[in-house]
Order: C-alpha cells, then sequence, then structure tokens
C-alpha cells in the first residue's frame, strides 16, 4: 500500500505555505507521497481562498473520499477521530498545543501512525522544513510571469527596505464591523508595530547606504500619519494584489517584517545574498514560540 500524507490547507496565503513546507518537509524525511486537502478549511469560511495553485508545487490534489469538506462529512471525520483512542495505529496527526493554544517546535515522529495520515495545523516555525529549504524555493516558484510591474524596477536599482503593516487584525473577520473591542484591539495592534518598525528603520539607517522604503499594506487607510509619502513609497497594486504584493517582496534585500505569516514567508523566500530581516521582539504574531528564524535581528 502506498504511504501517503493528506495535509489540510487553510486560512491566508503565509498559513498555507507554513501548513505546505512542513507536510513537504515529512513527506521527503518519511517517504510518504503528499496530498492536498483544499477544500476542508474553507467550505465554512470563505473569506479566505486556497492559493497554493498559483505556485509550481509538486503535490497533487487528495481525492474526494479524502476530503471532508461539508457537515456531513466533517461529522465523519469527528468519528474517526474519537475512534482514534481504542487504536495503536493512528491516522489524524494534529500540531500539539497546550492549555494556552501555545505551540513550539517538536520533532514529529510517524512510528505510531498508518500509512494514510492526516495533518492539520499551522506548523509555523522553520525548524520544521529548513533542512528542504532549496526544494521549497522551487516549489514556492510562481507559474505566473509577475516581472512586468512597476515597482519591480525600482527595487532592482535601489538599496529598497520593506515594511509591512498588517491592519484589522483583530477585526477583518468580524460579523459585527462595529464590535469596538476587536477595532480597538487592531488599533493597538498597528500602534505597537508603527513603534516597532521606526526602530528598525533608525538600525537599517546605520547599516544600509542611501535606503530607500517601500511600505506594504493590506489597508492603506490612515498610514500616512505614520509613513508620509514624501518619505515612503506605497506599493498598491490594484490587479491580483496579493500574489503581485507577495512576489514584490520576495524580490526585496532588506526586510522589516511586520508580525504576519505573509511578511514573514516574503523575507524567507528572498534568495538574495547579504539580506537583512529584522523582526519584532516584543509583538505577538503567532501562537508558535519558534515562530521566528533564529537568525532574523530583533527589535
Amino acid at each position: 500500500m502506498d504511504r501517503i500524507i493528506i495535509a489540510k490547507i487553510s486560512e491566508g496565503l503565509g498559513n498555507q505555505l507554513f501548513m505546505y513546507a512542513n507536510a513537504y518537509a515529512i513527506s521527503k524525511k518519511f517517504d510518504f507521497n503528499l496530498c492536498l486537502d483544499p477544500y476542508s478549511g474553507y467550505y465554512k469560511n470563505n473569506i479566505r481562498s486556497f492559493m497554493l495553485n498559483n505556485f509550481n508545487i509538486s503535490s497533487k490534489m487528495a481525492p474526494s473520499d479524502w476530503i471532508f469538506s461539508n457537515s456531513y462529512r466533517n461529522l465523519i471525520k469527528k468519528i474517526k477521530i474519537k475512534c482514534e483512542f481504542l487504536k495503536k495505529k493512528k491516522s489524524f496527526l494534529f500540531e500539539p498545543k497546550d492549555k494556552n493554544k501555545l505551540t513550539k517546535f517538536s520533532s514529529i515522529k510517524l512510528n505510531n501512525f498508518n500509512n494514510k495520515i492526516y495533518i492539520d495545523g499551522n506548523f509555523e516555525s522553520e525548524k520544521y522544513f529548513l533542512d528542504y529549504r532549496n526544494d521549497l524555493l522551487n516549489e514556492f516558484s510562481f507559474k505566473k510571469d509577475l516581472s512586468n510591474n512597476k515597482y519591480l524596477d525600482i527595487i532592482r536599482k535601489h538599496n529598497v527596505v520593506s515594511i509591512s503593516v498588517r491592519q484589522n487584525r483583530y477585526s477583518e473577520r468580524m460579523s459585527n464591523k462595529f464590535d469596538q473591542y476587536s477595532i480597538s484591539k487592531s488599533q493597538h495592534f498597528v500602534t505597537k508595530t508603527v513603534d516597532y518598525i521606526h526602530q528598525s528603520i533608525k538600525f537599517i539607517k546605520s547599516k544600509v547606504h542611501n535606503p530607500k522604503f517601500l511600505l506594504w499594506s493590506n489597508d492603506f487607510t490612515g498610514l500616512e500619519k505614520y509613513f508620509p509619502t514624501n518619505e515612503f513609497l506605497y506599493v498598491i497594486n490594484p490587479e491580483d494584489k496579493i500574489l503581485n504584493d507577495f512576489y514584490l517582496l520576495t524580490q526585496c534585500k532588506y526586510f522589516i517584517v511586520g508580525p504576519s505569516t505573509f511578511s514573514w514567508w516574503g523575507a524567507w523566500l528572498s534568495n538574495n545574498k547579504n539580506k537583512i530581516c529584522i523582526r519584532p521582539k516584543n509583538i505577538n504574531s503567532s501562537n508558535n514560540l519558534d515562530f521566528w528564524p533564529e537568525s532574523w535581528i530583533s527589535i
């Protein structure tokens, strides 16, 4: 019987890349075939969508009878998981979390698993897949030619420093758009991010000759008061924003990495020699305690 891993893919692009990278590394390390479940994570919530089909990934999509993409199939999944307690060999591998829902890197072993394994979790640490970095640079190359972009010439000709600001972190999924607690929490998150960025800019200016600052954001509303347009160039892609933004990020050499998985991957996938990656020291952007690569500068 073939040894198969079915990786559940969900959430936004950054999280999808973490889920795939971890599953890919496991499949290579233990000699499993890798299949993806691109539906189960989205049938209840369509705010996000599966985006890995925009990359040259080598894995195939799982057949429909291995996917839990509706309420009935999800009920079957829950029953299967409950039955696992009585079995020596497991079929479901979940990312371990403590009582506070925090997680950290832990070595994955498959001694007690069947030949068909369902993997579910974010696995937000490079420690899960760093040994396969070269493979993943190919896996996460873009299918579409995105080089016809006015910002790319600027990135190539200047010492561009990428700055990423995520807005509405806690309020973008609200069913009640007037939830003041979530709005206030999001605003506080932005304020802390801005303080970190300005500290990082001072550091960059001491290391990089004549830096040019480009700003990425999911929402530019109100950012002019923190980053005046005469000093910062706003990266505005009106078409295919997510993919074009992401491609441009990966082409940079210097990074003030924002507290988001999207910004994390833009910096990690950059293959420029002598790149500088700065990350926030005191902003929680992940439940994984090993989220930040050890080689990145903490400010």
